[in-house]
């Protein structure tokens, strides 16, 4: 078992009932698994990297290190080994949001509300909070778009294995259509990319200006094509002859082309 000890005043060993959960964690779902595996390794060897806390009135506040801390618990443990920081809510919310992001703890929904979180305490623009995170711009805003989704969506993608993709595609639907679609999708198995069509054909069938300026250009294909023919067997020495007429919303063809007998 590593005992730590207080070194240059930095590391400390605090009452594991002192410290308080950070009001700032984006993380809202946890492995008890993973949780329980950790534990046990913490009984074994004791806890190789401490926590994160700031001081607060009545104790201390954890910054980083949520699942270390509920597994110190879980574990029995009276103490545990933690840096003391220096920091206010910014500067606290943004270390634990930072935390989860490199270690590719949250997922999708949890991350972008802890942006959003960081956003509003920083009170600053996207392009700002990119910067300050080391974030692309665009890759923030197709981030905080997820929120866009109800709760029970976000719910249903986290349930159904979907990804981050998967609920972007679905995004760009109306918003009484992205329930539905999120059932098919999920129904079908769909990939990413086969998701991506699908969207797209659920919008082309939703836009019928649009599917109908596609089906008048498919019939002009179809129609050049006969005519092409005819010209062909013509050109060719067959006498061939056709006669189009419009009516009743169809295009009618009528073609005559001679038997070998008829050309003798």
């Amino acid at each position: 078992m590593f005992e730590w000890k207080k070194s240059a005043g930095k590391i400390y060993t605090l009452p594991v009932e002192s410290i308080r959960p950070s009001p700032f964690q984006a993380r809202t779902v946890f492995d008890e698994k993973e949780l329980a595996g950790l534990a046990q390794s913490i009984r074994e060897n004791g806890l190789l990297q401490p926590i994160s806390v700031r001081k607060v009135e009545g104790g201390y506040e954890l910054v980083a290190g949520e699942r270390r801390l509920r597994a110190c618990k879980l574990a029995r443990m009276d103490t545990i080994p933690a840096i003391l920081c220096d920091c206010g809510d910014q500067r606290t919310a943004a270390l634990g949001l930072l935390e989860n992001i490199q270690r590719e703890d949250l997922n999708p929904f949890e991350q972008a509300q802890g942006l959003r979180d960081v956003i509003a305490l920083w009170d600053c623009t996207q392009a700002e909070a990119a910067k300050r995170l080391g974030m692309a711009q665009p890759t923030l805003a197709n981030k905080l778009r997820l929120l866009q989704l109800t709760t029970d969506q976000r719910q249903f993608v986290l349930d159904n294995g979907l990804t981050e993709r998967h609920a972007r595609a679905v995004l760009r639907l109306p918003e009484n259509r992205r329930s539905e679609a999120l059932i098919t999708i999920a129904k079908r198995r769909m990939n990413a990319r086969q998701t991506d069509l699908y969207i797209e054909q659920v919008l082309n069938a939703a836009a019928p200006g649009r599917h109908r300026i596609s089906m008048v250009k498919d019939v002009r294909i179809f129609v050049n094509t006969i005519d092409h023919a005819i010209r062909l067997m013509t050109d060719n020495g067959v006498p061939a002859t056709a006669h189009r007429e419009e009516r009743d919303g169809y295009i009618e063809y009528t073609v005559r082309i001679p038997t070998a007998a008829a050309q003798r």
